[in-house]
């Protein structure tokens, strides 16, 4: 399917299934949010990096209107519901402060898929969070993950997460979340060592060199 959407880009990547609080202030968006609420309609988010307009958005439907302000301003919670993939930035629309895109929908595989692969992500994950000492922000208690679920929480760069959003197979994007674990874990264990030792320094110590003999 084709079809025209109003756009709202952003620098940051919404994922399907994902809430996200927005406050609206600009007058493009204001005019833009107002319409969607009372027409009861979407509107697309692409990802902006290094100030372009990427080829990959997520479309989102606002839920709620949090909080109206007297100067029109707006906080509001909004959910993704799919990807698209821009065909055709529309700058100037007649009579509307924002902008638009012609946009098509590519086949999302999104069901829930090896539970193995999850179980181990998801096991990696809170290793991660322990190595970190930041337990208590572990943000999931479910052993059935599905990625997008997670995606913001393993130490994605925002063109990681941007790449993960042109994957549409579930078992390829925890793959490619598996991967990424598998390469940072490491990393932050020698930095947790490295630290230890530090932390060393200076403290009195109990040295033997009782088996050897010299």
């Amino acid at each position: 399917m084709t079809n025209f959407i109003p756009i709202f880009p952003l620098s940051i990547v919404v994922y399907p299934g994902e809430t996200l609080n927005l406050h609206i202030f600009e007058p493009r968006y204001k005019q833009l949010v107002k319409e969607c609420i009372a027409e009861q309609k979407m509107f697309g988010m692409p990802c902006v990096l290094d100030k372009r307009i990427e080829e990959y958005g997520t479309l989102v439907e606002v839920k709620e209107l949090v909080k109206e302000y007297d100067n029109g301003e707006m906080d509001i919670r909004t959910a993704g519901v799919q990807i698209f993939r821009v065909l055709e930035l529309v700058d100037s629309i007649p009579g509307k402060l924002y902008s638009g895109a012609i946009v098509n929908y590519p086949a999302n595989r999104m069901e829930r898929d090896d539970s193995r692969i999850s179980g181990i992500i998801l096991d990696e994950l809170k290793r991660l969070y322990e190595l970190l000492n930041i337990q208590s922000k572990f943000p999931l208690e479910d052993m059935s993950v599905v990625s997008y679920q997670i995606a913001h929480f393993v130490g994605l760069s925002k063109e990681e997460e941007y790449e993960l959003l042109g994957v549409f197979d579930e078992l390829q994007r925890l793959e490619y979340l598996r991967k990424h674990l598998n390469k940072i874990i490491p990393v932050v264990k020698e930095l947790e060592q490295v630290k230890a030792r530090v932390q060393m320094n200076g403290h009195f110590r109990n040295l033997s060199l009782d088996n050897l003999d010299v």
